[in-house]
């Protein structure tokens, strides 16, 4: 007979945790110092774009008590090195915890595997961005994104990400490549925002400062164009030479300088095809070998924190926008925002932020989508009487 589990995330209903059970210096049954620590830490760490429930971590590392696993995890958020959701109790790593993780002893097995028509593959661990943020890596051919991005560059095989705005290509690629360097395009973008121009100097007279492309092919570092398809045609002809055989630009504002690539310059693109102004020419698209698509990554948004029906009528959302029904849906970047919103004004403010940040015409579809899988009224967020 099978002892039933107690509820995934109820531990006052656990067992109560024999004496000293909740300090790093748990045995678990093993008479090791800190070994159940170190099964928690290493746990979470190998499942670190998840919020786990206490009862989910119990079970995952054959621990006796439940207890004494909640224990654990609440010394790991007192430190730092996890966040602790509440309603239900759940516990996600944070990149300080990875960190600690990393300079533990081995307590199990350290790999989350997924299966695959070559074997078994761990999932790496989330990565940092430059802001301070997590990315968590998606698969991507025979990979993982990030892994496969710096692949590609090593093998110049440029890459073009396109999908709509928010589903993460931007982070993705500040993810992959640690020296990144980006130009925002806009339908203002000039020639001088990729070699540079000559700027004011103090005591009169100007100097010429070369721009990012220029800095990113002498000193072998990654160039985002983002939004190239906002850029006009002619501007984004600078960058044809520098991405085929020759590897040289030449700035005629600076006497005609030539300047050769080096190793490691690579340049990759994005664009976001349903904005107003976005025109992807014959020339930029076949400049790039790589073509990817960006989507939201429904299931990370899940684990995020983001509340199932949120993700279903954001997933509802997302089929209209296809099939021409309304003229926007969410992505994960106001999905997480939605999560940021919640826990600071509460549920109600959330849903009603997250309609109305949608633009006024596409606003009544996504309160309609909202109000029916949450099964709550809902209108755009404002200001009460006093």
């Amino acid at each position: 007979m099978t002892t039933p589990h107690p509820p995934a995330g109820s531990p006052q209903n656990d067992p109560a945790p024999a004496s000293g059970a909740g300090t790093p210096a748990t045995g678990a049954g093993s008479g090791r110092s800190g070994y159940l620590y170190r099964k928690v830490a290493l746990h979470l760490a190998d499942h670190a774009d998840q919020v786990l429930k206490v009862g989910e971590i119990t079970r995952a590392i054959g621990a006796p008590s439940s207890g004494a696993v909640f224990e654990a995890l609440k010394k790991m958020a007192a430190a730092g090195h996890a966040t602790h959701h509440r309603d239900p109790h759940r516990f996600q790593i944070t990149q300080a915890g990875i960190d600690a993780a990393g300079a533990l002893p081995p307590a199990a097995p350290r790999t989350r595997s997924h299966g695959s028509a070559g074997g078994r593959q761990s999932r790496p661990a989330p990565v940092p961005r430059p802001n301070g943020t997590l990315y968590h890596p998606r698969r991507l051919g025979r990979g993982w994104d990030v892994e496969e991005l710096r692949r590609l560059r090593a093998q110049q095989v440029p890459v073009l990400l396109y999908g709509p705005p928010g589903t993460g290509k931007t982070a993705m690629v500040e993810a992959a490549f640690p020296d990144l360097l980006t130009v925002a395009g806009t339908g203002d973008t000039v020639v001088d925002d990729f070699l540079g121009s000559y700027n004011p100097v103090p005591g009169g007279g100007y100097e010429f400062v070369h721009g990012p492309l220029v800095t990113a092919m002498r000193h072998g570092r990654v160039l985002l164009v983002d939004d190239a398809t906002l850029i006009p045609p002619r501007v984004l002809a600078v960058l044809y030479p520098a991405m085929d055989g020759r590897g040289t630009v030449t700035i005629p504002a600076h006497g005609n300088e030539t300047v050769q690539a080096v190793d490691g310059f690579y340049i990759v693109a994005g664009h976001n095809p349903g904005v107003h102004g976005a025109v992807l020419t014959e020339a930029l698209a076949s400049r790039f070998t790589v073509h990817l698509h960006v989507t939201t990554d429904w299931d990370l948004a899940r684990q995020l924190g983001v509340p199932k029906p949120v993700v279903a009528a954001a997933i509802d959302l997302n089929a209209d926008l296809a099939a021409g029904k309304t003229v926007w849906a969410p992505q994960l970047r106001e999905l997480l925002g939605f999560v940021t919103v919640r826990d600071q004004l509460g549920m109600s403010a959330a849903l009603a932020n997250l309609a109305g940040i949608a633009p006024e015409d596409a606003r009544d579809d996504v309160t309609a989508a909202l109000s029916r899988h949450t099964g709550t009224p809902i209108t755009a967020l404002a200001l009460g009487k006093r």
